[in-house]
């Protein structure tokens, strides 16, 4: 089989003239930043808890730092948070961020979203809250979560890091947690050059929005021109005007582009011999498209081999060097020596697709 010329990307960001032009003129501008949240920053919140349907947001300078934030407003300290294995770093860190303890979820084999029954298990009289990721972009079950919390009195934040665009009960991702962090990095369904969000619902939303205000800003209040107080420890989080005139570009699009990511998973999905894939769910953003391969390391040289760029996402966090843990975790482990995502982004052609499904078919 001969290779393709060119290396077909495993993620890459889709844009044209209209995102040079806004990041052009935000340049011309010189007023590239404000910790305040003002200008395309203010705009780009206004716009996306629109899209949402949410009751407020805020914007910040990646999904890490929306995952710290949020967490931060639980006062989590010596408190243990519930968090699936199979995730982004981040997702863990942010616990960490703040005081607590992570405790280690299994996930379901079929979307790799957080195992509802194994996170029952883990709740202790010690557990604050659960962090449910939307893994890949497939929505987790949030009724089943939501009885689980409301009837322990747990927090739940969701990571939608994979989830921009997704839906879950006829409502956009954005709406299904009193707060859900969005990652707005070049890979993600979303580009940005650097960004992340923090939508807000429930009956404390203008309370949350003020102290996410605060916290993204070195902890500054009640600013009057150039006089402030500072009133709690903060953090240099806020987007920049560049990113948010990138993003409000980007967000006139979502709905085509993940249409366009619901076409390839379609076609991953009918076409990929294997039976250990992604399923097939017009709800999901489909941020990546996994299958589950036997004999990774040999499969994923041969891909490299014909320029086709794969990826392993992720490696079970209880694994990791820094969280080693002897805790059991069977599902996230196998999966975790087992995964490759396939090319997923709106760039990629027909005949990419035939030969990344071709390839994939013949090295299975």
């Amino acid at each position: 089989m001969k290779s393709m010329k060119k290396t077909i990307k495993l993620f890459s960001p889709k844009f044209n003239s209209k995102e040079i032009i806004a990041a052009t003129k935000a340049l011309k501008s010189s007023q590239w930043a404000s910790g305040a949240g003002t200008g395309k920053v203010l705009e780009f919140e206004k716009k996306f808890k629109k899209y949402v349907g949410s009751g407020e947001c805020v914007a910040v300078n990646s999904g890490t730092a929306a995952l710290h934030l949020a967490i931060n407003v639980l006062d989590i300290r010596d408190k243990e948070v519930l968090v699936p294995a199979l995730t982004f770093i981040s997702t863990v860190h942010s616990i960490v961020y703040n005081g607590g303890k992570p405790i280690f979820v299994d996930v379901m084999p079929e979307t790799l979203c957080i195992d509802p029954i194994d996170m029952e298990k883990k709740i202790s009289s010690k557990t604050k809250a659960v962090i449910p990721v939307h893994f890949g972009g497939i929505p987790c079950d949030m009724n089943k979560i939501h009885n689980i919390c409301k009837k322990n009195n747990l927090y739940c934040v969701t990571d939608a890091a994979h989830a921009c665009g997704a839906q879950y009960s006829n409502k956009k991702i954005g709406t299904e947690a009193e707060m859900v962090c969005f990652s707005y990095h070049p890979v993600k369904n979303l580009a940005m050059p650097k960004g992340g969000a923090v939508t807000i619902n429930g009956k404390n939303k203008l309370q949350i929005k003020n102290k996410l205000n605060s916290l993204r800003w070195c902890g500054i209040n009640n600013r009057k021109n150039s006089f402030y107080d500072v009133t709690s420890l903060g953090y240099n989080y806020y987007m920049d005007e560049i990113s948010a005139a990138i993003g409000l570009e980007q967000l006139k699009k979502i709905n085509i582009l993940n249409n366009t990511r619901k076409k390839i998973a379609k076609r991953y999905n009918s076409e990929i011999k294997s039976m250990e894939k992604m399923p097939f769910d017009n709800n999901s953003s489909y941020h990546l498209y996994w299958i589950r391969v036997k004999n990774r390391n040999q499969f994923i040289k041969k891909m490299f081999v014909q320029r086709i760029e794969v990826g392993t996402h992720y490696k079970a966090a209880h694994k990791m060097s820094y969280y080693k843990s002897k805790i059991k975790l069977p599902v996230s482990e196998k999966i975790s020596n087992e995964i490759v995502t396939l090319p997923m982004h709106p760039n990629l052609t027909d005949d990419n697709l035939d030969f990344i499904i071709k390839s994939v078919n013949s090295f299975l």
